[in-house]
C-alpha cells in the first residue's frame, strides 16, 4: 500500500510506478533509515505524543527488522516503493496499530533529508579511513626511496632534480587536503532536518535536540523550508569527490607515463595489470586508466544534482530523488579507486637507475650550474644567460653538464674551477635543497614523519 494512498482513486499507472519507485537505489540506506526511525519513536514516546507503550513497540520492532536485515534472514521487498515504506509496513505487519503511529510528526520528506545526511556522514568516514590508506601507500614506497633521484617536469620537460621519495609525498600532500574537506563537510552533513514535516513543521511538542543528540548530530536545521529541500551536503560531498577524483586522475596519469617504454620507472605487478587479446607482449596499466576515466564520471554524478537543483523552488520537489544515485555512484566510484591504488602503489617496482639515467640526460642540474656561478659573485642573469650557452655547447658535443671538461667550462667564464662537479652533482642538488617543503632526503623524511602524523 502507497504510504500516500487515501486521496488517489484507482490504479496508478505501471510506468509512473517504475519512475517513482525508489527502492532499487535507497535500500542501501536502511540501517540510518532504522535507527532514524528508533529515535523518532523514543522521542514521540518522551513527550508523550503516542503512549510510551507504543514507542516501546515500535523500538523493539525496528531492531529486530533491522537485526534480521543484517543476518540476512529478512530480505527487503524491491516491489516496495521506498526503503521507508517497507521497513513502516514490514513494522505494521509485525506489531499492528502501534507500527502506524510511527509516522507521527513525521514527513517522508525530512525523513528521507535525515537518512540521506546519516548515510553520507558513514560514507564520509569510510572514505577518510581509504584515503588515509592511501597516504600511508605513498608514505611507505617514499621512504624506500629517500634518494631515488628523478627528473621533476615543468610542462612535460625535464626540469629540476627531484626524488621518487618528493614525488610521491606530493601527492600525499593532496589527499591530506581531500581529507581535511571530507572531515569539514561532515559537519555540515550531521544537522538535523527531522521536525521539518513536510515543509513547514509540526504542531507536535518535538524535542529535535534528542533526537539530534540521540543521532550523534551537531545541531538542527533552523528553517523547515530549507531542512526539506536543502541538498548542499551531498554537492558540497560530490564537489569534493571531485576534486579527489581530479587527484587520483593525476596520479594516475604519472603511473601510465612511467609504465610506457619511453619512461620506464615502474613495472606494476601483474596482478594489477592486464594483456592485449592480439599483442602477446603487452602489459597495460589498466587500472590507472579506469581511475583516469571514472574521474569524469563523478565530474557527471556532480553536474546532474547541479543541474537538478538550479532552478527548485522551495520547498521539495521530486526532482530531488534524484540525488541519491548521482551521489552513491560518486561515492562508490572513489571508493573502489582509492580501494585499488593503495595494493597497486605497495605492489609496484621503481627503476631508480632508470630515472636517475633520465634526469642525466636533460640538464636539470643547469639552475644549480648557474647558483654556482651567483655564489662566486656572478650576477644570476649573467650566470644565467653563461649556463644556457653551456648547455647548448654540450648538446653540440653531445654530452652532459656532468661530463664536459673543465677547459670547456673555463672557456665561458673564469669563475668555474674543479668544484663544479660536485656542485651539479644530481644528488647534491637534491640535497641542498634542504629548506621546509624542499626534496632533501632529510626534509622530506620530515615530510613523511609529518603526515603520518596527521593520519
Amino acid at each position: 500500500m502507497k504510504l500516500w494512498a487515501g486521496r488517489l482513486q484507482g490504479q496508478v499507472d505501471e510506468k509512473l510506478n517504475e519512475l517513482n519507485a525508489s527502492i532499487g537505489f535507497d535500500s542501501r540506506m536502511y540501517r540510518q533509515d532504522i535507527t532514524g526511525s528508533i529515535a523518532h519513536a523514543r522521542m514521540l514516546g518522551k513527550q508523550g505524543i503516542i503512549p510510551a507503550e507504543d514507542a516501546e513497540k515500535i523500538v523493539a520492532g525496528l531492531k529486530d527488522i533491522l537485526a534480521e536485515i543484517e543476518a540476512g534472514t529478512l530480505e527487503i521487498d524491491m516491489t516496495s516503493e521506498d526503503i521507508h515504506t517497507f521497513v513502516e509496513g514490514e513494522l505494521t505487519k509485525r506489531i499492528g496499530d502501534a507500527g502506524k503511529r510511527l509516522h507521527t510528526a513525521r514527513s517522508r520528506n525530512d525523513q528521507v533529508a535525515l537518512d540521506l545526511r546519516m548515510y553520507l556522514a558513514d560514507e564520509i568516514d569510510k572514505t577518510v579511513e581509504l584515503a588515509k590508506d592511501l597516504i600511508a601507500a605513498l608514505c611507505e614506497v617514499a621512504e624506500q626511496h629517500l634518494e631515488s633521484v628523478m627528473p621533476g617536469y615543468t610542462h612535460l620537460q625535464r626540469a629540476q632534480p627531484v626524488t621518487l621519495a618528493h614525488y610521491l609525498m606530493a601527492y600525499a600532500q593532496m589527499l591530506l587536503r581531500d581529507v581535511d574537506r571530507l572531515k569539514d563537510c561532515k559537519k555540515r552533513t550531521l544537522v538535523l532536518p527531522l521536525g521539518s514535516g513536510a515543509l513547514a513543521g509540526t504542531t507536535y511538542p518535538l524535542d529535535r535536540q534528542y533526537v539530534a543528540e540521540q543521532l550523534g548530530f551537531g545541531g538542527i536545521c533552523m528553517n523547515s523550508m530549507d531542512g526539506v529541500s536543502d541538498r548542499d551536503f551531498a554537492l558540497e560531498l560530490m564537489s569534493d569527490l571531485s576534486i579527489l577524483m581530479m587527484h587520483l586522475s593525476r596520479f594516475s596519469e604519472e603511473i601510465c607515463l612511467w609504465c610506457s617504454w619511453e619512461f620506464k620507472f615502474v613495472t606494476l605487478s601483474d596482478s594489477f595489470s592486464t594483456g592485449s587479446s592480439i599483442m602477446p607482449q603487452k602489459k597495460n596499466p589498466d587500472i590507472t586508466e579506469l581511475v583516469r576515466g571514472k574521474t569524469g564520471r563523478v565530474y557527471g554524478d556532480l553536474m546532474t544534482l547541479l543541474t537538478a537543483m538550479k532552478a527548485l523552488p522551495l520547498a521539495y520537489n521530486k526532482d530531488m530523488q534524484e540525488d541519491k544515485e548521482a551521489v552513491f555512484d560518486a561515492l562508490d566510484t572513489a571508493q573502489l579507486s582509492l580501494e585499488v591504488l593503495a595494493p597497486m602503489l605497495r605492489t609496484a617496482t621503481f627503476h631508480p637507475d632508470n630515472m636517475k639515467k633520465a634526469a642525466l640526460g636533460g640538464f636539470i642540474n643547469a639552475t644549480d650550474c648557474a647558483d654556482y656561478m651567483t655564489k662566486k659573485g656572478v650576477p644570476f642573469r649573467d650566470a644565467y644567460c653563461v649556463t644556457g650557452q653551456l648547455v647548448n655547447r654540450c648538446i653540440e658535443l653531445g654530452t652532459t653538464l656532468d661530463a664536459l671538461p673543465l677547459e670547456e667550462y673555463r672557456a665561458f667564464s673564469p669563475v668555474f674551477d674543479e668544484d663544479v662537479y660536485a656542485a651539479i652533482d644530481l644528488l647534491t642538488c637534491v640535497r641542498q635543497r634542504s629548506i621546509p617543503g624542499g626534496p632533501a632526503p632529510e626534509t622530506v623524511k620530515k615530510q613523511i614523519e609529518a603526515v603520518r602524523a596527521q593520519i
